[in-house]
């Protein structure tokens, strides 16, 4: 049959549709990039917040109608929407002939097929099972994890690939329901992670991206600290890999040992993404949250110190139940002070199954977008005094494309840049036909457009 999916939501969810776009391939299907020609169409979704699971919605709705049209013979829903309000869906979208939720990843071929899932759990290689889900009753929390033999077909450009080291988290901050969602965290082995890695450097990818809910609490689940630092030295020994990025590390779990792997590898690139999501220590603590605003800048200045030239991170939510005008000022005081490279911010979401959910959504919707404008309106000051710094340094950039804006300029990022979620660097004065995805170019900066960089190619 032909399969068609879509993916939402982040790389962790796109990583599980990699998964079952491989599953899918190696019990024969075919696959499609065009729904209007799918026999099954899949849509992997995302439930995080409400702006998240209106997209899932909209998306779930808009594949129906490829199935009404009598061309799709089957619409599959999977992710953390189907995990999260699968009997909802059931009942209102009745195109839907199967959910698979956030720890049914293996059942995806079953429900290609039609057959109703009682779930038989498939095996890993030592003989244990992938997960032991077997029915969906009760409060069960998902624990699947997929591991070095399992099929994947990734749905990235051929020179970077991102691997989930691993699942779920043990924290229960405020706002965030993937705990539920996701289950209790749960570490691959370094000889699996590693494998995965030496397999994608063999078909070509370049840069490696490791993710998880808190990458930086790798292996603390199984009584191993000190895990990730091995993992990070373990990768920057295989060949044909030039970039391992990390995505996703936690403010209390970020050890000299990682700091200084990462100082030490030079395919581990310094580059720390750590989502602090607020400044002011009285909203940290109604997030439960750990750490105060002076924890954090002794963090970071650790971190700054014993990791030269590392590019810095974050994330932040503005309009948290009772974040003051106070509070507020707390967080852009912050952000001016710290002058991170990358910053985003999300407005509150007030999302049912968290114990944020239990308070008032008390900040005005027009506040918090006033409020989230705000920080980046700071964080623009800061970028563009870092630009004019840069002016006349000399890069590495990394290919990724053809740029959408003109046929003569190519589209590529630096080691401080990550593909999706940072600025880009756009390189001019070259011949874009004598550069391909996943080339590393020595470049010179030359200007600066926004967030984003110029730069053009140096002649050596």
């Amino acid at each position: 049959m032909k399969i068609g999916m879509v993916s939402l939501g982040c790389p962790k969810n796109l990583v599980d549709s990699e998964v079952m776009l491989g599953l899918a391939q190696k019990d024969g299907h075919r696959l499609t990039r065009d729904a209007a020609d799918a026999d099954v169409l899949v849509v992997n979704t995302c439930a995080f917040i409400d702006k998240a699971k209106q997209e899932s919605i909209d998306t779930i709705l808009e594949m129906a109608e490829h199935k009404k049209a009598g061309a799709c013979q089957r619409l599959i829903v999977t992710g953390c929407m189907a995990e999260r309000y699968r009997e909802e869906l059931k009942a209102q979208i009745p195109e839907i002939d199967a959910i698979l939720g956030t720890g049914e990843v293996p059942e995806i071929v079953k429900a290609i097929g039609g057959v109703e899932s009682s779930f038989v759990p498939l095996l890993r290689s030592n003989g244990e099972p992938i997960s032991g889900r077997s029915k969906r009753t009760g409060p069960t929390l998902p624990d699947y994890l997929y591991d070095s033999n399992t099929p994947r077909l990734l749905a990235t450009p051929r020179h970077y690939a991102y691997i989930k080291i691993a699942e779920g988290c043990d924290y229960k901050c405020a706002f965030c329901i993937i705990p539920t969602l996701r289950g209790n965290y749960r570490s691959r082995s370094i000889e699996s992670v590693v494998q995965e890695a030496e397999r994608l450097a063999a078909s070509g990818v370049k840069e490696l991206l490791l993710i998880s809910q808190d990458t930086s609490f790798y292996g603390v689940d199984q009584g191993e600290r000190g895990s990730l630092a091995r993992l990070l030295r373990a990768l920057n020994r295989v060949d044909g890999l030039e970039w391992v990025r990390m995505l996703y590390l936690y403010p209390t779990t970020i050890g000299d040992d990682v700091l200084d792997a990462m100082a030490e590898s030079e395919k581990v690139c310094k580059y720390i993404d750590l989502p602090l999501q607020h400044a002011s220590d009285r909203v940290l603590k109604r997030m439960k949250r750990p750490g105060t605003r002076a924890s954090y800048e002794k963090l970071l200045d650790r971190i700054r110190t014993r990791v030269p030239r590392v590019t810095l991170r974050t994330t932040f939510i503005v309009g948290f139940p009772g974040e003051t005008a106070d509070d507020y000022a707390e967080l852009e005081s912050f952000v001016k002070t710290i002058e991170f490279d990358h910053v985003g911010v999300f407005t509150y979401s007030h999302e049912e199954g968290t114990s944020a959910h239990a308070l008032a959504d008390d900040v005005p919707a027009p506040l918090k977008r006033k409020r989230q404008a705000g920080v980046m309106r700071l964080q623009k000051q800061v970028v563009r005094r870092a630009h004019r710094r840069r002016l006349g340094q000399h890069v590495t950039v990394l290919v990724d494309g053809p740029a959408a804006e003109h046929d003569l300029v190519l589209r590529g990022r630096l080691e401080g840049q990550a593909p999706e979620i940072d600025p880009l660097v756009y390189l001019t004065d070259c011949d874009p036909s004598a550069l391909s995805p996943g080339q590393f170019v020595q470049s010179e900066i030359v200007a600066s457009r926004g967030y984003d960089l110029v730069v053009r190619p140096t002649i050596s």
